[in-house]
């Protein structure tokens, strides 16, 4: 795709980090482009991304978590075995040019909790995006990220429901 080779961190503690970058993979998808969407430390099946994304041509969604939460004092060695292997993905289709969108998502959080390195995925990025727009998401973005990419977002939670409200998780809305 033309002028493609950007990357953007979408970060902070609000809501709507993956949303976003689902958003832009919809605008992508519409335009011809071919994304990839790895899923760090998001194994669950029933989440409406990986049940939508075979409903649009050229939308990928490789899950590579376990279907729970991880346990960011004391993470499992699955848990970072899964994290590392979910980059490793991610080097790899960026290398190969396979996409012209990779979508990173939880990626911020996988670093900053240490179950990858921040300088590996930094320069690698900086070296091997040519032309693959790159979206990196999650809370806690190292400022290593941030300083190189070219757009970032900081969605910042001001009122949530689950917290005002005492309301749970809703499919379709948060899940």
């Amino acid at each position: 795709m033309k002028d493609f080779g950007m990357l953007h961190v979408y970060t902070g503690t609000g809501k709507g980090k993956t949303s976003a970058a689902l958003g832009l993979a919809m605008r992508a998808v519409g335009h011809g482009a071919k994304v990839v969407m790895i899923c760090f430390m998001k194994g669950d099946p029933t989440y409406g991304e990986a049940q939508a994304f075979r409903f649009l041509p050229g939308f990928t969604i490789l899950q590579m978590g376990r279907d729970s939460f991880v346990n960011f004092r004391n993470p499992d060695p699955i848990d970072v075995q899964m994290a590392k292997e979910a980059w490793e993905e991610g080097k790899r289709i960026l290398s190969e040019q396979k996409t012209d969108v990779l979508i990173l998502d939880e990626i911020n959080l996988a670093m900053a909790k240490q179950l990858i390195d921040t300088d590996e995925v930094v320069d690698f990025l900086h070296a091997h995006r040519k032309n693959t727009e790159v979206v990196c998401t999650g809370r806690e973005a190292p400022q290593e990220l941030i300083d190189e990419a070219d757009l970032v977002t900081d969605m910042q939670e001001v009122r949530h429901y689950f917290t005002e409200k005492n309301i749970t998780i809703r499919d379709g809305i948060d899940h």
